[in-house]
């Protein structure tokens, strides 16, 4: 049963009661006498003392009392109350007890009106104190017999037993507060960089852009299943998103201009990370793998993973040594001094690496085209989702990826840094040291290539009559070769008594050797010339096929001036031979690259024969023709010529980036080994 009383009378009862309860405040302030009030009970609040001055709390000296002093009982330190309150306290009783109780209750209550519940103005005070007195007297007025009904019947209670089922349980519980490292607890704040990294396959750094434009997002290319990986997508956050950077209001006192060079130096650590990551899956996926190992042999496994492994390890060192500079201040002064170290002192491995890609391939291409127990299990391991659904080459690829690309990034790194100030001058000597690195890289893979390649064609050369032509040299390398038709109509006499259907060509970069197959793996010579006596005419004349072109040696293998008609199969062939036999004489027509188209590549590409280039993601080329969908031109990085298929690069439109990426390779070409 609840009462809430409001009775609007002036009797002295109210005005007692609150004297009587805040007694022990009002006693500093008065000097009447003071009863003990440990024992109050409701008989008692309503007797007074003769002569008693009575003083409301509202206007008592302590309740006027001003500043630090000011003495407030603690149970009425709160925040004010709503006028409208229509507060109700319930009282619960035994059911048995309860009409004893309404009598004894009522038989001391006054009238009441509704409008007591509603009342507001000068008496407001004076009814809700009425209201606690009859709440303290409702409470205190349970009889003895009451209580003692409610204490038998909760000694009825009896426990439950086992066999029963136990009472549910609440449906609400109090969430149990997990343990999480600092990377869980900075998702809220925007994540670590660390959470959830990327394969390296599918980023693209935004310093290899090389525009003033700001470190924003950029949409990855339409999805393609061509030529070797997925395409890229945007990399990780940025300096600036990082949450030690927003919160601490970094942002505001440095310069847009050292925004852009923490953003440069931070991408090299996030991008390590990546890197990093897609090494540990090639180790652990492919190298470790015990399926894959028991299909090869030990030297076929050596090809194949050559020492990635050290290559992972030398990647851990180097991301340690970077996020150590990172956490000691989110703006990093500086990080070319840990570039040239690693560049100088440990990342000799690559160079071996680099060099043994010619075995890597080709154990590959054979592994998959004759070992199926080898294909059946690499399937398996690249369809599980620690790998991302991308193929072996692509994990295989990456030292030689990322080695090509940190000249671009340190470069990036360079151009955002203040001239004449020993932070450029430090990134200048971390991008020669690492751009030797790369250029001892390419000629390490290049000569291990070239050099086995000349010991095999020589042993499958016969040259019978013709004066034998020593090719084993360190300085000569296949350029291109084929085998194309003859146009018997422009032989010359000498040439009609050697007419075959084809010939095979092979193009080296300082002669060709025109020879006939005898056999799978044998060729015999018929004749050959050095280049700088050797043309080529690609319109032998009107009403001639479209694919044919003529040969003119000024001085042959015997000092005489010979031609040969040559059909090629297609207008690519055509356009493939004449480039390579023209390639020599280059530098007598090379043209402005100003005024030269620009591809970017947007994914990675291998080339198959000698004359093709091979692209890594976000390589520039300047293309110089297109024909049936491929492409020729130059790399910007390191000026390697070749054919790529269109399909790869997708064209610059921005004349803005275009004249950047000149200036850019100008720079590397003049300031650098490469």
């Amino acid at each position: 049963m609840s009462n809430r009383l409001s009775d609007g009378s002036t009797g002295d009862t109210a005005p007692l009661l609150l004297e009587q309860r805040f007694r022990s405040d009002l006693q500093l302030n008065t000097h009447t006498h003071t009863p003990d009030t440990d024992t109050h009970t409701p008989d008692t609040d309503t007797q007074t003392e003769a002569g008693t001055q009575v003083v409301l709390s509202t206007q008592s000296k302590v309740a006027q009392r001003l500043g630090s002093a000011q003495l407030i009982p603690k149970s009425l330190a709160q925040s004010s109350r709503p006028k409208m309150r229509h507060h109700t306290t319930v009282v619960t009783l035994p059911v048995g007890a309860l009409d004893t109780h309404k009598a004894k209750c009522v038989s001391h209550m006054p009238d009441l009106s509704w409008e007591d519940y509603d009342s507001d103005g000068d008496g407001f005070a004076l009814r809700r104190n009425r209201r606690n007195k009859s709440y303290r007297a409702a409470v205190t007025s349970l009889s003895a017999d009451a209580m003692a009904m409610e204490r038998r019947e909760a000694s009825t209670l009896r426990p439950v037993g086992e066999e029963r089922a136990p009472s549910p349980q609440p449906t609400t519980h109090r969430p149990v507060r997990k343990r999480t490292f600092g990377r869980k607890r900075n998702q809220k704040h925007g994540g670590s960089f660390k959470d959830q990294p990327r394969l390296y396959q599918e980023i693209k750094e935004r310093g290899l852009q090389n525009t003033d434009e700001d470190f924003t997002q950029t949409e990855p290319p339409p999805e393609d299943q061509g030529i070797v990986v997925k395409n890229y997508r945007p990399a990780h956050m940025t300096w600036s998103q990082l949450p030690q950077v927003k919160d601490t209001g970094i942002l505001e006192l440095i310069s847009p201009e050292e925004r852009k060079r923490q953003e440069a130096i931070f991408e090299i650590l996030t991008s390590e990370h990546s890197y990093q990551h897609s090494l540990s899956i090639l180790v652990r996926h492919f190298k470790k793998s015990e399926e894959l190992r028991s299909t090869m042999t030990t030297t076929e496994h050596h090809h194949l993973f050559s020492n990635i492994s050290v290559i992972h390890s030398i990647s851990k060192r180097f991301f340690e040594d970077l996020e150590k500079r990172h956490t000691i201040h989110p703006v990093i002064q500086d990080i070319s001094d840990i570039v040239q170290n690693h560049a100088t002192n440990h990342f000799e491995p690559y160079i071996v690496y680099c060099a043994n890609e010619t075995f890597q391939q080709r154990t590959l291409q054979k592994l998959l085209s004759s070992n199926v127990a080898f294909k059946e299990a690499l399937k398996r391991i690249e369809c599980s989702p620690e790998c991302g659904s991308l193929p072996m080459i692509s994990f295989l690829i990456l030292p030689m990826q990322r080695v090509t690309r940190l000249p671009l990034l340190l470069d990036t790194i360079c151009q955002k840094t203040p001239a004449q100030t020993a932070e450029y001058f430090a990134a200048c000597w971390a991008l020669k040291a690492i751009s030797k690195l790369v250029k001892s890289c390419n000629d390490g893979a290049r000569k291990m290539e070239r050099t086995e390649q000349m010991y095999s064609i020589q042993k499958q050369m016969d040259f019978g009559k013709i004066k034998p032509f020593p090719l084993v040299s360190s300085s000569r390398w296949v350029v291109k070769s084929g085998e194309l038709a003859v146009c018997t109509e422009e032989l010359s006499l000498f040439w009609k008594a050697f007419s075959h259907r084809s010939y095979f060509l092979f193009l080296f970069n300082d002669v060709l050797i025109i020879t006939k197959k005898k056999g799978e793996e044998t060729f015999v010579v018929l004749d050959y010339a050095t280049l700088e006596h050797v043309c080529v005419d690609e319109e032998p004349g009107s009403g001639a096929n479209p694919l044919q072109l003529r040969v003119v040696m000024a001085q042959n293998s015997t000092g005489h001036k010979e031609q040969i008609g040559l059909v090629a199969e297609s207008k690519l062939d055509k356009a493939r031979w004449v480039t390579a036999l023209r390639e020599h004489r280059r530098a007598e027509r090379d043209t402005n690259r100003d005024e030269l188209p620009q591809y970017e590549a947007t994914k990675a590409y291998i080339p198959k024969t000698p004359d093709e280039l091979g692209l890594q993601q976000a390589e520039v080329v300047i293309v110089e023709q297109e024909v049936e969908g491929w492409c020729h031109g130059e790399r910007m990085r390191d000026a390697e010529r070749g054919w790529f298929p269109s399909s790869c690069a997708s064209q610059i439109t921005s004349r803005i980036t275009m004249m950047c990426n000149i200036s850019r390779m100008e720079r590397l070409r003049k300031e650098t080994i490469v």
